[in-house]
C-alpha cells in the first residue's frame, strides 16, 4: 500500500487558480473513484505571476501564463494541467493535447466600486484599474472620461483597491468571484450586450501529453461537450483575428438544443469604435463557425485597426 500520488496535476498558485484545479481534483476524484487526496496539486510560478509591474502584452502576452507549466507537462513531472480559459494560447505547443473543458460558469463581467452599481454611474473622471484591454475599451465605449490605469495582483488584491476608494472601480470575472465564493463582492453583473466577455472566459481547460492515453482518458470523464463545442469557436476566432494581444477582442459563443450562436467584437483601444460580428449553425460545426465569423469581421474592419493596436 503506498500514499502517493496516482495522478498530479499542474496549476498556477494563486487562489483562483487554486480552486479552479481543486475543482479539477474533485471531479476527478467523483468521475472515477480516485482517492481525492491521491491526486496531487503541483503549484508552478508561470512568467505572467512575475510581471507585476507592466500590461502582459508588452511582455509577449499569451502564453506567459502557460509556458512553464507546458515545460513541466512534456517533462513528465505533471500529469495534466488545468489552465484559465481564456489564457490559453490559441496555438498548442507541440506534444500537448487539449483534452477540453469543465462545464462553464457565469460568463459575464461584473462592477467592483465603492462609488455606484453601474459604469454609468461612477463619478465624472473616476479611476478605473484593470489590466484587461478589452475591459478598458468597452468601459470607455460608454465612459470615456474614465482614466484608465493599470491595476495587476490577485482578485482579493483588485477587490480592496476598489471597495477602498484607492480606484474608482475595477471590472473582474463573476466566474473568479463565483469559484472563490467572493460574488457577494461585486457591485453588479455587467451587461453581455455593452460586456461581451474575453474569449475562453468562465471556463476551465485540461491539457495532457498528447501520447498519454492514460492521462487523455481521465480527463475525457470531466470534458463538457457543451462548453468543448462554445470554446472551440471562440478560439478558432481568435486564431483568425489574433495578430497581437494589444487588440481588444471579445467573443462568446452558447450551445442550446444542438445550435450554436456567437457573437464577437473588435474595439479599438480607446472604445471609440466596435465593430460587431454574429454567426449561427449547428454546434458540430463549432470551429468551422468561429473561424467564418473571425474571417468576416476582419474583412469589414477598417484598414488597420487591427495592424494599429499592435
Amino acid at each position: 500500500m503506498t500514499d502517493s500520488p496516482i495522478f498530479t496535476l499542474g496549476t498556477r498558485g494563486s487562489p483562483l487558480a487554486l480552486a479552479q484545479a481543486h475543482e479539477t481534483q474533485r471531479r476527478l476524484a467523483e468521475a472515477l473513484g480516485w482517492p481525492a487526496e491521491r491526486i496531487a496539486l503541483k503549484i508552478i510560478r508561470t512568467s505572467g505571476d512575475m510581471i507585476q509591474d507592466r500590461p502582459l502584452a508588452e511582455a509577449g502576452g499569451k502564453g506567459l501564463f502557460t509556458k512553464e507549466i507546458d515545460v513541466a507537462l512534456l517533462a513528465g513531472e505533471i500529469d495534466a494541467a488545468v489552465h484559465s480559459g481564456k489564457d490559453l494560447p490559441t496555438l498548442i505547443p507541440e506534444g500537448i493535447a487539449l483534452a477540453g473543458f469543465l462545464p462553464r460558469e457565469d460568463v459575464r463581467d461584473a462592477l467592483i466600486s465603492s462609488f455606484a452599481d453601474t459604469v454609468e454611474g461612477l463619478p465624472e473622471g473616476a479611476t478605473l484599474g484593470a489590466a484587461s484591454l478589452r475591459r478598458r475599451a468597452q468601459a470607455l465605449r460608454l465612459r470615456p472620461d474614465l482614466k484608465p490605469e493599470l491595476l495587476r495582483g490577485n482578485v482579493e488584491t483588485r477587490l480592496r483597491k476598489a471597495e477602498t476608494g484607492a480606484i474608482g472601480a475595477t471590472l473582474l470575472a463573476m466566474a473568479g468571484l463565483k469559484r472563490l465564493g467572493l460574488v457577494h463582492r461585486a457591485r453588479a453583473p455587467l451587461s453581455l450586450d455593452a460586456f461581451l466577455p474575453a474569449v475562453g472566459q468562465a471556463a476551465i481547460a485540461l491539457t495532457a501529453r498528447s501520447g498519454d492515453a492514460r492521462a487523455l482518458a481521465a480527463l475525457a470523464a470531466l470534458v463538457d461537450p457543451a462548453t468543448s463545442a462554445e470554446l472551440a469557436a471562440e478560439r478558432a476566432y481568435l486564431a483568425v483575428l489574433e495578430g497581437s494581444c494589444r487588440t481588444p477582442i471579445a467573443g462568446l459563443a452558447r450551445v442550446a438544443d444542438g445550435r450554436l450562436r456567437f457573437r464577437g467584437e473588435v474595439l479599438r483601444t480607446d472604445g471609440t469604435e466596435a465593430f460587431p460580428i454574429e454567426a449561427e449553425g449547428a454546434a458540430a460545426d463549432a470551429a468551422k463557425i468561429g473561424a467564418e465569423a473571425g474571417q468576416a469581421l476582419k474583412a469589414k474592419l477598417p484598414e488597420g485597426v487591427l495592424a494599429l493596436e499592435t
